[in-house]
């Protein structure tokens, strides 16, 4: 097993990695104090732990078409009808969409009620649980309305990873081959919990310094950009995951068309996402300038066009890249 410190004064807390660390969240429950626990749970009821307090089990389905405002808003009545209060804990169990979700319903009940996380995915291991991003989405754009909730601890159980079907490891191994480009080193080849700790503890250290996305926080959206977009423009046909390689193997052109990083490092954006069996191609049939209407939706984006780019030291924050040399980017993609 591996812990992972997200320090934030405070507001600290422990990621949890390896196999059955979902049994530790009685202790985790007993350490807030919590009398009672709603668990939000996409999974079957074999696969979700006792928190150790009375508790009220409320089913959740993983996947965008969920991940709404609506929903927060029939979450926080199940937390009044089960009678929990600012004290308790609510805990999350399911893919980064159950996560985020959750997450979101926590921070507005009772105006911030304690959060657990057991991400269940890949995707939701390696960086939607961790960090404190919360947000569901709107018909106009991806994770347009949230807050910061932290967790008050994560629990990646690799048990839950065996049940996988297989589109859901690339889904995960798409936000791994991003941090190839932020700092986590080549995690090409090693054990799958040393890559989702090392992905972990890379986001801990930016998070731990960054939590509010003043700056540095930033770096997390890598290949983000062109990936929300795709996400949208093909109605959530490419995953979360699939997308941001996509954007990726983008990211790595566009920084080399600006002249920021030579042949070689462009070609490597490719060879990683490609090493993962990613997706690398764009979706035939969409348009560039509907992808760059989208692309202007980012959060990142104070009017213009927004990308985190690699460069000569390293990845980050460019604001108003020109539409001309994105489209011409785009235009140079192969497509499928």
């Amino acid at each position: 097993m591996t812990q992972v410190h997200v320090e934030l004064a405070d507001r600290s807390y422990l990621v949890h990695i390896g196999a059955g660390v979902r049994h530790q969240l009685a202790d985790a429950v007993a350490e807030i104090g919590a009398r009672r626990a709603v668990v939000v749970s996409a999974r079957p009821a074999d696969q979700t732990p006792d928190p150790g307090v009375p508790y009220q089990v409320v089913p959740a389905r993983d996947g965008e078409a969920d991940k709404t405002l609506a929903t927060v808003h029939d979450l926080c009545r199940r937390f009044t009808e089960a009678g929990l209060n600012r004290g308790d804990v609510v805990v999350a169990v399911g893919g980064g969409t159950t996560t985020d979700t959750v997450g979101l319903a926590a921070a507005l009940y009772h105006r911030g009620t304690a959060v657990i996380h057991l991400p269940t995915t890949l995707l939701a291991q390696v960086d939607a649980s961790v960090g404190g991003k919360t947000a569901v989405n709107l018909p106009e754009g991806k994770n347009l309305v949230g807050a910061y909730w932290q967790p008050r601890a994560v629990f990646c159980d690799t048990d839950y990873l065996s049940t996988l079907p297989p589109r859901e490891w690339t889904n995960g191994y798409g936000e791994i081959a991003r941090c190839h480009f932020i700092g986590a080193g080549d995690l090409r080849g090693r054990p799958t919990e040393e890559q989702i700790s090392a992905s972990v503890a890379r986001k801990a250290e930016i998070v731990s310094a960054d939590e509010r996305d003043s700056g540095l926080r930033h770096l997390l959206n890598y290949g983000h950009t062109l990936g929300h977009a795709l996400e949208l423009a093909t109605g959530f046909a490419l995953r979360h995951g699939e997308a941001v390689a996509i954007g990726t193997v983008f990211v790595g052109i566009l920084a080399g068309e600006l002249g920021r990083i030579d042949r070689a490092r462009v070609d490597e954006h490719l060879a990683v996402v490609r090493h993962y069996d990613l997706p690398w191609q764009l979706p035939a049939g969409l348009r560039a300038d509907t992808l760059i209407d989208l692309m202007r939706l980012d959060k990142k984006s104070t009017g213009g066009l927004a990308f985190v780019l690699d460069g000569p030291h390293g990845a980050e924050l460019v604001r108003d890249v020109p539409e001309s040399v994105v489209a011409h980017c785009l235009a140079t993609m192969p497509r499928r």
